[in-house]
């Protein structure tokens, strides 16, 4: 009775099931399939039952059949009588390709004659693609334009790197002048991993966070009861840095008082905590950045001419990116594919008419500006492709990119209807397959045609 019930419910049991099932006879004509295998190659159960399974056009099976001499044999499985974890490529009825992990065994009757096979296949597609994209984003990782995390091949970056390489070498005081935005910390770390100190601290102050009273305390520590608050004795960020590297970030920002105590460090290689008196000898190499006029703060009284040509003794200069035009695009298709490994959307790439617009843009945010727009892109774009329309308007609202004699303002409305009339001819006056090709709605097709007055499909196909 428990049987003649299992059997009864056996269809459900298989339907329910995740994994793709497809039972096939002797001559491998599909007789049975479930509701998975539908969903994964898209065949329906009415069109494919009684198809040769070769229908499925998967690349495992016709190497395997390559290698199966003359015979009753035809298929690998019936020769073998088993196949476990086998990867392939199967396509599916609308012709897309899906990657799949097969597992399969003959069928026998009583008498142990094969009577037909049954297998089972579960979809990998979106894992192979995630492997992919880990793969492509090593790849760059390793890649030739990349120097310790900068990306860059332009003449001013190459200075840059050059630079990085000579100062690395010297224990002299490194000095890195750049916008905001530019990637000074970036350097800081390479001139750090490229020298000999790179397997001992990396100590990072941002000068400009913390007030004059805790900067001095975060710089070189305090004792026990140097000031109410202070609990207990506090190891600072030079002795943290002992025989490594300090950056100090936004020194432009640094107290006169602060200034005069890092110049004795400098000059005599000691610190002293707050509130005690007891030298403490440090062997620490000192990297600062700004992105101020260092010069014209001395001139105004606010920073120590003696502490400037102090700290100034290996200078390096970021060149702003709208200085370095070509590595716009590198910088950008980097940006994305690192947004690509963390996000869900399959979209493809940046098409050439938005990286016009990055090109010419100046990028008074430099690189950091970049970055911030390639991520706003990625959420606006519902197609494959981030096109001109998916970036900020500060981008879409500046001249033309292209260069003319004329320079006009050009606005996300127009760019939207231009490529609307692009798609619509493209289709021929389609509008389910414009929107195919703009990656919207068929509504929202008919939508934009009404707002923007376009006209009549069939006269845009003529």
């Amino acid at each position: 009775m428990f049987e003649q019930e299992l059997n009864k419910y056996w269809k459900t049991v298989v339907d329910t099931i995740q994994d793709g099932i497809m039972i096939v006879d002797t001559k491998g004509t599909i007789v049975s399939v479930n509701r998975a295998f539908e969903t994964i190659t898209g065949h329906s159960i009415t069109e494919i039952i009684g198809k040769p399974c070769t229908i499925l056009n998967c690349n495992a099976c016709e190497l395997v059949r390559g290698n199966i001499g003359k015979g009753p044999h035809w298929c690998g499985l019936f020769k073998k009588g088993k196949l476990r974890m086998q990867k392939c490529v199967m396509t599916r009825k609308n012709g897309d390709h899906i990657h799949v992990v097969k597992n399969a065994s003959v069928l026998l009757d009583s008498k142990g004659n094969i009577t037909g096979a049954v297998e089972t296949i579960t979809d990998i597609t979106d894992l192979i693609e995630k492997e992919t994209q880990i793969e492509t984003f090593r790849r760059e990782l390793e890649a030739e334009d990349r120097f310790h995390g900068i990306l860059g091949t332009s003449a001013p970056m190459q200075q840059v790197f050059n630079m990085i390489t000579n100062a690395s070498e010297s224990d002299a005081p490194v000095i890195i002048f750049g916008e905001s935005g530019t990637g000074k910390e970036l350097v800081a770390r390479a001139i750090h991993k490229s020298g000999p100190r790179k397997t001992k601290p990396y100590v990072k102050v941002s000068c400009a966070a913390l007030n004059e009273s805790l900067l001095e305390s975060e710089l070189f520590g305090h004792v026990k009861g140097a000031y109410t608050g202070a609990f207990q004795s506090r190891t600072g960020r030079f002795e943290a840095a002992h025989k490594g590297d300090i950056f100090l970030d936004e020194i432009g920002d640094l107290p006169l008082s602060t200034q005069v105590k890092l110049l004795r460090v400098l000059e005599e290689k000691i610190i002293e905590r707050v509130g005690d008196h007891r030298p403490i000898r440090i062997d620490v190499r000192i990297i600062t950045a700004t992105n101020k006029d260092l010069k014209q703060l001395v001139d105004q009284g606010v920073f120590r001419e003696d502490f400037y040509y102090r700290i100034n003794v290996l200078p390096i200069w970021i060149p702003p990116l709208r200085e370095r035009t070509g590595d716009i695009q590198l910088l950008a298709e980097s940006f994305f594919q690192r947004i690509c490994l963390k996000s869900e959307k399959r979209i493809q790439g940046i098409t050439n008419e938005a990286l016009d617009f990055m090109i010419q843009y100046p990028w008074p945010g430099n690189v950091r500006e970049l970055k911030s727009t390639l991520e706003y892109a990625f959420v606006a774009c519902q197609g494959s492709m981030i096109g001109p329309e998916h970036l900020p308007p500060n981008i879409l609202h500046m001249e033309n990119p292209h260069k003319t004699s004329e320079p006009s303002s050009v606005g996300l409305d127009e760019i939207k209807k231009q490529r609307l009339i692009d798609a619509l001819q493209q289709s021929g006056g389609n509008q389910s397959e414009a929107a195919r090709i703009l990656g919207i709605s068929r509504t929202s097709v008919w939508s934009q045609i009404k707002k923007y007055g376009i006209k009549p499909a069939r006269e845009l196909a003529g």
